[in-house]
């Protein structure tokens, strides 16, 4: 049976911390501010830009009254290189291949900026898969508020529905929308996989399809 797919994008099709530490490390070295490591930019990914610009303001005693800006100048270093260091996991090309071959529709769901959403795909060779792309601008709220999830499965045909995403603030998602959540474990998460609320859970793409098809007849 055909399906209708929506995915996250960080931490579940792309791994684009290093890109994102690259841009966050560039807005503070403007600032005369230190470098931060990839593995705290990381833990900061997950609510959109602004929160991960807010994180980092308090983690090193910033002026929060200068959030919109750097947050701004954040976004305008991460537009420069947005997938210079930013890769597909492991056989995410080959299992969305397989769905669409299967007949299945499928959209992305981010809280990362629709703009630079759009490049990330458009320059790994992913966009051709995607019929809608919804990002953390694109809606006056972000995830895990369900308006987006929800008008990103109304931009696709009446199918049966499932969301894949690798973190808590997506597996929250899922279940305010009432659809059923694959979780990719090898994404940003920051709790244990049975913490998060989820029909099932995988570690390998080669899984996907056949994860895709049984999580609806469960």
């Amino acid at each position: 049976m055909p399906l209708a797919l929506v995915f996250d994008l960080d931490g579940t099709l792309v791994d684009s911390a290093p890109d994102i530490t690259a841009a966050v490390n560039r807005m503070l070295a403007g600032e005369g501010q230190a470098a931060l490591d990839l593995a705290t930019v990381t833990s900061f990914v997950g609510n959109g830009l602004p929160h991960l610009v807010a994180r980092v303001i308090d983690h090193l005693g910033l002026d929060m009254a200068r959030h919109d800006a750097l947050t701004a100048t954040t976004l305008a270093e991460y537009n420069r290189a947005a997938s210079a260091l930013t890769r597909p996991y492991p056989g995410v090309i080959e299992a969305l291949d397989l769905l669409k071959s299967q007949g299945a529709v499928m959209g992305i769901c981010t809280n990362k900026p629709e703009e630079p959403a759009r490049h990330v795909l458009a320059d790994l060779g992913l966009a051709g898969f995607f019929d809608v792309v919804i990002g953390g601008d694109s809606l006056p709220t972000r995830k895990p508020d369900p308006q987006m999830l929800q008008a990103s499965f109304a931009a696709l045909p009446d199918l049966p529905r499932l969301f894949v995403g690798d973190s808590e603030v997506d597996a929250e998602t899922a279940q305010n929308a009432g659809i059923p959540f694959l979780l990719f474990t090898q994404g940003y998460r920051k709790r244990p996989v049975a913490e998060l609320p989820h029909r099932a859970a995988f570690a390998d793409y080669a899984a996907l399809p056949g994860l895709a098809a049984q999580a609806l007849s469960i």
